[in-house]
């Protein structure tokens, strides 16, 4: 059982992340963004502090958490940090695509878990920002708590027998 705290703490999170596009105040004309300056080298899995707009410091891991659920703005930079280039890329699938998945896996698919799919996100089990498609084939739907656990670098997602996933820890 998770304590009180810990739970509207997480559901907390789970409102600013996944409801900032939908029912939160904009400011000039957009949601909440938050902009996480760091290399694509740690981005894709060192361990080294990426900076956040706001100075503070995170770990690369909750870089990638952060970026699982919002959008990617790369950006090009050249000498002192100016950006010379700010592209764009859609990575979240699609409501078609989401539907799919949904009554596929009928809900979270983690062994155990009974989060409905209305509950759940779409996880690239292929991480988006490795090069994995945006595709019913590479989407699975996992509770926020499993989602937070897929991107947590001392957790390994497996397929069990049963045609759910469970976790381990690393050794």
């Amino acid at each position: 059982m998770v304590a009180r705290p810990l739970r509207l703490g997480q559901a907390f999170t789970e409102y600013v992340e996944t409801r900032a596009t939908s029912g939160t105040p904009k400011a000039g004309g957009i949601a909440a963004t938050v902009v996480v300056t760091m290399t694509l080298e740690n981005l894709l899995g060192a361990d080294k502090a990426a900076t956040l707009d706001t100075g503070e410091t995170i770990s690369a891991s909750e870089a990638r958490r952060m970026a699982c659920e919002a959008g990617i703005i790369p950006a090009v930079l050249g000498t002192k940090s100016q950006i010379l280039d700010l592209g764009r890329q859609t990575r979240f699938h699609t409501e078609p695509q989401r539907l799919v998945i949904a009554h596929r896996d009928q809900g979270c698919v983690v062994e155990g878990c009974d989060w409905p799919p209305s509950m759940c996100h779409v996880h690239h089990p292929v991480p988006w920002a490795r090069g994995g498609a945006t595709s019913v084939d590479n989407g699975m739907l996992l509770c926020p708590r499993h989602h937070t656990l897929a991107h947590d670098a001392r957790y390994q997602l497996k397929a069990s027998k049963s045609g759910r996933v469970t976790f381990s820890r690393r050794e």
